[in-house]
């Protein structure tokens, strides 16, 4: 077939949808007008680690960018206790509202002034899409009503009547309440236009969950694994390493919410055998890091038991995988064979070490690595309800739907944790599967495989070297989502000399600072270094020793600021997010979040330090965004139809 031939077959598949001369024409009108709208807000958050209820608050109020337009509008008009009051009243409808009404002696009143501010605040927001796309986000109860009150012209004389009408009729019919939901959700909707995660959304806290649920529900959204969701991934898929580590990381913080309650995936089986070969151990070396008062002395001990249990059954796992996968070039981490078992000590980089702990009933010796068959019965039950979590298997299949290793978008890429560098400070490039690749190469080839572990069903190899490379990802010496020469597990529970714990970050680290390396990267991955730049999350922004979260000159920034509040004694802030709209690149930096409950009652928003990091000569438009080159692209298509139709190479089917 020739070029010509193509075209004219892709035109008249595309003559379906556009059947006559004045459709394609109007959509050619359509799409030209949706090119000079201003560009859509996108907001970059990261690093959230199961602290649900600050992700929802921060989702809710746009990092501050409700507020900021509170501020902007009724500058004037309401003083700061109305402020508060009517933000707490868009990020929380349902709870605030009762709470005010309960309070009125005039509640239509009330009701009249919060209709009026909101729909101006709605008409604010809806002004940067299409009447069509704003349609689209309205509740289907009010859809006509809301339109109609977003383009009304209350203060034409003659329409004044009509539009005090509309909002009347809603307090008459005892629709307020509703309808005041219904706009506020619009307005959180309308604020931001795409939500970018840079990936780790799961340990820690204990609603990672209750955050996927949140993350479903988004309009527009999408997703760069971090290497606390690629295990979680690896564990839906069947990795029996995957979901050791998940258990063994959960027990370690004393955080098994999302697997129990969010997942119902039953830990009986780990129990069973934590107490039937652990019963009398005491387990001083895995004794929960972060458990609090809410544990009894006896479940604090069982935990430890637990994750005794899984931490030699992952030891063994991982070093099954190093054997099988020597690709990975992870040798250095097969330890258990290293131990001498009669004298309890452990030879290693060339010194000799007493263990911690020598109570080690399940090893083999002779046959370290093998698992002892109730752990191999263990582990299947684990992984059956790993599995057939239908609330799990949901979420991954979501991460990998709208998930990504990397992502290029409106000249910023966006990654989790590192391009893997060398001392020197070059890309590095690997050999795997005997074929060389580049850092892109590598990311993408990663990412296959990890979708080749979830998906394929009918080739065991092909599966079982997709899911090895998920376990990969998460602590493999060279994995960009890691970043790190080596996970420390067992080091850190069975040698006390802390040099031995160490991780050592890869030499991206060091490098990242530098504009000409970052400038490197971005045109690795096809980017303009002149206009481009690198959002990175992963490592935490050290505020209180005074790091900065830009690098490199402004071209890299890094939005880990401590989301999880294990995080927060050592950043000294509680996250990052960035807000990206069409005036420039903002940076808020933001503090610990109370709870909802106070922020409901007492409208305590989250404190926010905003600073404009970038701002632009020109508004940027649509026509200036990855969106605006596709539209541009299907606008030069419709041309060509036009023309075949004009020609009459085609004929208009209506």
């Amino acid at each position: 077939m020739t070029d010509t031939e193509k075209e004219l077959r892709y035109l008249k598949l595309l003559a379906q949808q556009y059947p006559s001369i004045r459709a394609a024409s109007t959509e050619i009108i359509n799409l030209s007008a949706i090119l000079e709208l201003p560009k859509g807000t996108e907001h970059f958050i990261s690093d959230i680690h199961g602290e649900y209820e600050s992700f929802l608050h921060v989702l809710r109020n746009g990092s501050g960018s409700i507020r900021w337009r509170i501020e902007e509008i009724f500058e004037y008009t309401l003083d700061d206790q109305e402020k508060r009051n009517l933000a707490t009243l868009i990020y929380y409808p349902e709870q605030k509202m009762p709470a005010i009404v309960k309070e009125l002696d005039n509640p239509d009143q009330w009701y009249r002034k919060t209709l009026f501010q909101l729909i101006k605040l709605c008409r604010v927001f809806s002004s940067k899409y299409t009447r069509n796309k704003v349609r689209k986000a309205l509740p289907n109860d009010f859809s006509y009503i809301i339109e109609e009150l977003l383009h009304e012209q209350e203060s034409t004389q003659n329409r004044q009547e009509y539009y005090s009408s509309i909002i009347q009729s809603i307090i008459d019919t005892d629709c307020a309440d509703a309808f005041i939901t219904a706009l506020a959700r619009l307005i959180q909707r309308l604020t931001i236009a795409r939500l970018h995660v840079i990936g780790d959304v799961y340990d820690r806290g204990p609603g990672a969950h209750i955050i996927m649920d949140k993350l479903m529900e988004h309009h527009a959204v999408d997703f760069q694994w971090g290497n606390h969701d690629i295990v979680w991934m690896g564990a839906a898929a069947g990795s029996q390493a995957c979901i050791a580590n998940v258990i063994r990381v959960s027990l370690r913080y004393a955080n098994m919410e999302t697997i129990e309650n969010g997942y119902a995936i039953s830990m009986l089986p780990l129990v069973s055998l934590a107490v039937e070969v652990y019963g009398e151990d005491p387990c001083e070396q895995f004794r929960p890091k972060e458990a609090d008062e809410e544990f009894t002395e006896n479940e604090q001990l069982l935990m430890a038991r637990m994750q005794k249990a899984i931490t030699i059954i992952q030891l063994k796992l991982e070093g099954q995988i190093i054997w099988r996968q020597p690709q990975f070039q992870m040798e250095d981490r097969l330890l258990l064979d290293k131990i001498n078992y009669e004298q309890g000590t452990i030879q290693l980089n060339g010194q000799t070490y007493p263990l911690l702990d020598t109570h080690l009933p399940t090893i083999d010796p002779e046959n370290p690595y093998e698992l002892s068959e109730k752990e191999r019965a263990v582990m299947e039950k684990l992984s059956l309800s790993f599995k057939n979590s239908e609330r799990l298997q949901s979420h991954v299949r979501f991460l990998f739907s709208k998930g990504s290793m990397y992502l290029r978008y409106n000249d910023n890429l966006l990654y989790h944790g590192c391009i893997p560098m060398t001392k020197s400070g070059r890309l590095r490039h690997f050999t795997l599967d005997d074929k060389k690749h580049s850092p892109r190469e590598f990311m993408d080839r990663l990412e296959q495989l990890a979708r080749q572990g979830y998906f394929v069903t009918d080739q065991p190899e092909k599966k079982q070297y997709g899911l090895d490379t998920m376990w990969y990802l998460w602590s493999g010496s060279q994995s960009p989502l890691f970043g790190k020469n080596k996970m420390a597990t067992f080091e850190r529970y069975f040698i006390d000399d802390p040099e031995t714990h160490k991780e050592e970050m890869n030499p991206y680290y060091d490098h990242r600072t530098n504009e000409k390396v970052v400038d490197n990267i971005l045109e690795e991955f096809g980017l303009n270094p002149e206009e481009g730049h690198i959002i990175n999350g992963h490592v935490p922004v050290k505020v209180t020793k005074g790091e900065s979260p830009e690098k490199a000159g402004g071209k890299l920034l890094v939005i880990d600021g401590g989301f999880a509040k294990a995080y927060q004694e050592k950043t000294g802030i509680a996250g990052y997010t960035l807000i990206y709209n069409s005036f420039g690149l903002i940076l808020a930096a933001h503090q610990p979040f109370e709870s909802t409950q106070k922020a409901i009652e007492e409208e305590i928003d989250i404190h926010s330090d905003t600073r404009i990091l970038e701002r632009n000569k020109q508004r940027i438009r649509v026509c200036d965004t990855d969106n605006g080159q596709e539209i541009q692209r299907k606008i030069e298509d419709l041309q060509k139809l036009l023309e075949a139709y004009r020609s009459g190479l085609i004929k208009e089917l209506s």
